[in-house]
């Protein structure tokens, strides 16, 4: 449906993260993929949105000057924020561990931004939805940092794996946004392009 509306655009996703290529897939978009090196530094002042609206134009801003009339690039990132700090990928396994301890019968929030950038502006939205755990034993933690090794997501871990089946009891907003896309405001946003 959205494919025809945006066949005088082509779509070019900037990210390595496999669900995140998956969903413009499942949303039955042509896209292209193209990825840059950025080193994901953010001032120290900024909080919650601000890090990510910070963090998906950084990552836009790499491809200044390289886009066509007709192409729209779509960058993004996620992260977890709970307890005023941002919670990125875990370092090494002690570092998911503390994070997932962290996290247990507690309610965090995963926000995710998505900036839209053509050669001649940029448009960033984001999503805030609020993931309440159960309480996880310290054997459960091990369990799931020993077989799904989740040190490449923010909060380190996935929600569509083992532990978001067992480990979490709430959400509050957009399932798709804690695995990285706000998919709905995405197709939303593509939806409405003249």
């Amino acid at each position: 449906m959205l494919k025809s509306k945006l066949q005088k655009y082509k779509l070019i996703l900037a990210s390595g993260s496999p669900r995140r290529q998956q969903f413009f897939k499942d949303l039955d978009l042509d896209f292209e993929i193209r990825l840059k090196e950025i080193e994901e530094i953010y001032p120290p002042e900024l909080k919650a949105e601000e890090i990510t609206n910070y963090l998906a134009e950084l990552k836009a801003r790499a491809f200044e000057g390289e886009l066509n009339d007709n192409e729209i690039l779509i960058t993004s990132d996620t992260i977890v924020w709970h307890n005023n700090k941002a919670l990125g990928k875990p370092k090494d396994e002690q570092d998911a561990f503390a994070i997932l301890k962290s996290l247990s019968n507690a309610t965090h929030e995963v926000i995710t931004s998505v900036c839209f950038k053509t050669n001649i502006d940029s448009t960033v939205i984001f999503e805030v939805t609020k993931v309440t755990f159960n309480e996880l034993s310290d054997e459960v933690i091990l369990y799931y940092i020993e077989n799904y090794k989740p040190f490449d997501k923010a909060g380190a871990y996935g929600i569509q794996e083992w532990i978001g089946f067992i480990g979490v009891s709430k959400i509050e907003g957009s399932y798709a946004n804690v695995m990285g896309m706000p998919t709905d405001k995405v197709y939303a946003y593509l939806s409405n392009l003249k």
